[in-house]
């Protein structure tokens, strides 16, 4: 009996201790929270607004949809070479167009084929001339009408 008090004094000790701990970790907290208040009332919102964010572009994108988007014009389509022929397009003019459709500039298409910047510009003049048009947008529209181009 005698050890049993000896360790019920210091069990209420080690209770009154941890009591005292907590109540100052609470205040401690409370002290940060009162003080900096506005600063995680921010960083909450921020959290919020990112995770949302995210939320709707994994909605919207959807990578399946693309793909077989792509896979399903590129498989229809087919040159008319009938009307290749008729407009007798050169090789190297026939590329210059299939790059003019993908949006490149002069400098870029002829950093691709390897040319120089006017010998790309006299090639689209060619063009323009052979399509009997006066822009890069109806050359496009012109070609892919007559299913030159996709």
């Amino acid at each position: 009996m005698i050890r049993a008090a000896k360790y019920r004094h210091l069990f209420w000790y080690g209770l009154g201790l941890s009591a005292l701990l907590f109540l100052l970790r609470w205040l401690q907290w409370k002290l940060i929270i009162v003080t900096y208040a506005i600063d995680i009332y921010i960083a909450l919102i921020a959290c919020l607004f990112t995770g949302l964010g995210i939320w709707i572009a994994l909605k919207i994108t959807n990578p399946k949809t693309l793909v077989v988007e792509k896979q399903v014009y590129i498989s229809e389509f087919s040159i008319n070479q009938l009307a290749l022929e008729k407009l007798s397009l050169r090789p190297r003019e026939f590329e210059v167009l299939q790059l003019l459709s993908q949006g490149l500039s002069n400098a870029e298409i002829g950093e691709r084929l390897f040319i120089s910047l006017s010998t790309v510009k006299t090639h689209i003049s060619g063009l323009f001339d052979k399509l009997e048009v006066k822009s890069r947008t109806q050359a496009i529209d012109k070609a892919k009408k007559l299913g030159i181009i996709a």
